[in-house]
């Protein structure tokens, strides 16, 4: 390679959405999550200066390219591009034609990474053929060995995530070979769920493109947070908690947050005060306060930066977030809950 070439970072996103008929109540709705990921992938590739290229697929029983690997700067929104349909839900065939057309961009020069994200509100149906009436599944044998092949044969700079409506959805979206990391639920029914699913996607977004700046090209755990941030970034931007004014504690078992709490000599449970440590999935919500604590010693840093610095910029609503794994730090989520179970081997803050 030349010395003098710019080796720069191109981030190539696909994104794969249900337009079947099931569908139609959640149009407007689906328009607004897919516009917040992609105003997402726009500030934070200004910010740090990648190239990020945006490809659209919609899908019932056919699948279907609507915008093709498109400066995400230029894209027009989703409103007029798409369109729900009365078909079935083609999801498996949709993600291979996805995957299979993002194998043919030419890689030599720059540093390329692949984001494919599918949105469904349903399960497979169609691939191979509708079989919404004659109930024949046969013939999905074939599609269930081409998607488990074709996704456990992904290169390391391939990230593959979908965003499902329920738990089954999600043990499906396992059994096909999306990693448990990448799998999202989101609930189109609600108003709720649907600010959720924005919050979620935005910060994935911006998950994405930072741990690029790490030199992360591709992640099995995508909807985590916390994972590509430093202690530098977080002395920077967060402003530090007195050492007086909080305690951690330990938690050696699972148990509810309020009798944990008094069980302490010189602190008593007060609400608002406690922060539980981020670990599985949770909801965190847009009045949540968040901190983080450097694991070596013990220092808590927090302000209105830190919900930026963490989940992205931006993002108003609640997130539907996990810790991801950083060996210098730890995401604490503020607590309003009298009877919140508390997870073993984790720690609580208390704000004295």
């Amino acid at each position: 390679m030349s010395a003098n070439r710019i080796q720069h970072k191109v981030n190539h996103v696909a994104l794969v959405v249900d337009c079947s008929g099931s569908m139609r109540p959640h149009q407007s709705q689906l328009v607004r999550v897919v516009d917040e990921f992609v105003a997402g992938l726009k500030a934070e590739s200004d910010s740090l200066g990648h190239e990020t290229r945006i490809s659209l697929y919609s899908f019932d029983h056919r699948v279907e390219n609507l915008v093709w690997d498109m400066d995400v700067k230029h894209l027009p929104s989703m409103r007029g591009l798409y369109r729900v349909n009365n078909g079935a839900t083609a999801l498996i065939e949709a993600s291979l034609k996805s995957l299979d057309d993002l194998e043919h961009i030419w890689e030599e020069y720059g540093e390329h990474s692949f984001l494919q994200i599918v949105v469904t509100d349903g399960e497979e149906n169609a691939s191979g053929g509708d079989r919404r009436h004659d109930g024949d599944m046969t013939i999905l044998g074939p599609w269930l060995d081409r998607i488990a092949a074709k996704m456990n044969g992904l290169a390391g700079h391939w990230t593959s995530a979908i965003l499902v409506p329920n738990s089954l959805a999600k043990r499906t979206a396992q059994n096909y070979g999306f990693p448990a990391g990448n799998i999202a639920i989101w609930d189109a029914d609600s108003q709720e769920g649907v600010e959720e699913a924005i919050g979620t996607v935005r910060a994935a977004a911006t998950s994405f493109l930072r741990a690029r700046e790490k030199g992360v090209r591709g992640t099995k755990n995508l909807f985590a947070v916390g994972q590509d941030i430093s202690v530098d970034q977080v002395r920077a931007h967060l402003e530090p908690v007195p050492a007086a004014m909080y305690r951690l504690l330990k938690v050696d078992k699972e148990v509810e947050i309020r009798p944990f709490v008094d069980s302490h000599p010189g602190v008593t449970y007060e609400r608002g005060a406690c922060f539980y440590q981020l670990g599985a999935r949770a909801q965190v919500q847009p009045d949540k306060e968040v901190i983080v604590v450097e694991k070596d010693t013990d220092r808590a840093y927090t302000g209105d930066a830190a919900r930026s610095l963490l989940f992205g910029s931006g993002i108003q609503g609640t997130v539907s977030v996990k810790a991801g794994n950083n060996p210098k730090l730890e995401v604490y989520v503020q607590s309003r809950s009298v009877n919140r179970k508390l997870k073993p081997n984790t720690r609580l803050l208390i704000m004295l």
